[in-house]
């Protein structure tokens, strides 16, 4: 299975795993899955860190090397990608462009997306595959 981990996961994989569930943890660990992170993900971390909304207990500027010793293939956001998300429909209670970028990532490829966020669900529809 080749996962993508969410901005939050991704957080709580390098610094807080107590707070990942059970079956991320799990699948997560799985040398049998692929587990990626998207460069949306760096770039939410970065701004929000940029403008005092995200604090965290590690070196954000050391995350690419945290994503390597976990294994964690770094992905990018090529402009095709970009200009294609506009396909996917907004929802009322959901309009999170890093979270609309990194859901349209995963229906594209085929990508299992790993999040806590119930909001997403919704998107199932459209032909995310999610799990927590």
């Amino acid at each position: 299975m080749t996962l993508l981990l969410d901005t939050l996961v991704l957080l709580w994989a390098i610094g807080k795993t107590d707070e990942l569930s059970e079956k991320a943890k799990r699948e997560i660990k799985n040398p049998g899955n692929n587990v990626l992170v998207s460069a949306v993900s760096l770039w939410g971390i970065a701004l929000k860190h940029s403008i005092g909304k995200l604090t965290v207990n590690f070196d954000i500027q050391k995350i690419s090397d945290y994503c390597g010793r976990m294994d964690f293939e770094m992905i990018p956001l090529n402009p095709a990608e970009a200009l294609e998300s506009l396909r996917l429909p907004a929802k009322a209670n959901h309009k999170d462009p890093f979270d609309r970028m990194l859901i349209y990532q995963c229906i594209k490829a085929g990508y299992t997306l790993v999040s806590k966020d119930k909001r997403l669900e919704q998107y199932i529809e459209d032909g995310l595959d999610l799990f927590w």
